[in-house]
């Protein structure tokens, strides 16, 4: 089970995000506390992430070194939101998790429009303006990682105009970047089930290879439809029964 969801959120992730909506509350239903999970969660992130670069860079897709920038940025930031996520109750994670959740739904459903781009724009203001929110994106991905995804592609989109398959590209390459920081401090502390990690990470290395070479040019319609109805059942569930 963990291995065909590790496939399709995989596959979601590449093209929109919001796979760990999905992978998080069903590891906590499989019987792991919401720490582990979270932690758990990143092995696969980071694997399948790699996966995608190799994917997307062989369609020709890559943004350097505009993407190095950012990513020191974000690392920094996640290093600072697993420390706090490695010392905080399970229960609370859950509560968290959950209110995340149909936070990150309503920006789905109601999609609120960004201002975009007639073309793509690095000018040096833009570029320092990106490099401060993704240190915050980075400690929000540091912590719980959730949703992520929608957050980095609305910066991505509104402050530099980037075509959905660039925006993509450099979402994956940051995530898969910070995420290995954030492995680094959940190793530490003991925090990782390897065996559900490295089964997920299989499944979404999968789904995110095809993702990489499908997605571009395609839109997400369908797939965000299916997140919405989704994570809205697990959100009540982690909610009232987690």
């Amino acid at each position: 089970m963990l291995f065909l969801v590790g496939v399709f959120t995989g596959f979601l992730n590449t093209v929109a995000g919001g796979g760990s909506l999905l992978t998080l509350p069903v590891m906590i239903f499989m019987g792991l506390p919401g720490t582990v999970a979270n932690a758990t969660n990143r092995v696969a992130i980071f694997i399948s992430g790699l996966v995608a670069v190799k994917g997307f860079q062989s369609k020709g897709v890559s943004v350097f070194p505009y993407s190095w920038w950012v990513t020191v940025s974000a690392c920094v930031g996640a290093a600072i939101g697993a420390y706090f996520a490695t010392d905080i109750r399970n229960e609370l994670f859950n509560k968290i998790l959950a209110i995340v959740m149909v936070i990150v739904l309503g920006t789905i459903v109601f999609k609120p429009k960004t201002r975009l781009q007639d073309s793509e724009s690095f000018t040096k203001k833009k570029n320092a303006l990106s490099i401060i929110i993704f240190f915050f994106l980075g400690i929000y991905g540091g912590f719980i990682q959730a949703g992520i995804g929608f957050l980095v592609i609305a910066t991505l989109t509104s402050v530099h105009g980037l075509n959905m398959a660039k925006t993509n590209f450099v979402k994956v390459f940051v995530i898969s970047c910070y995420t290995l920081i954030a492995l680094v401090v959940f190793f530490i502390e003991d925090k990782i089930r390897w065996d559900y990690g490295l089964t997920l990470a299989a499944g979404n290395s999968l789904g995110s290879w095809v993702a990489s070479r499908w997605s571009v040019g395609k839109d997400d319609k369908l797939i965000r439809v299916f997140l919405i109805v989704s994570v809205l059942a697990l959100a009540v569930k982690l909610w009232f029964f987690g």
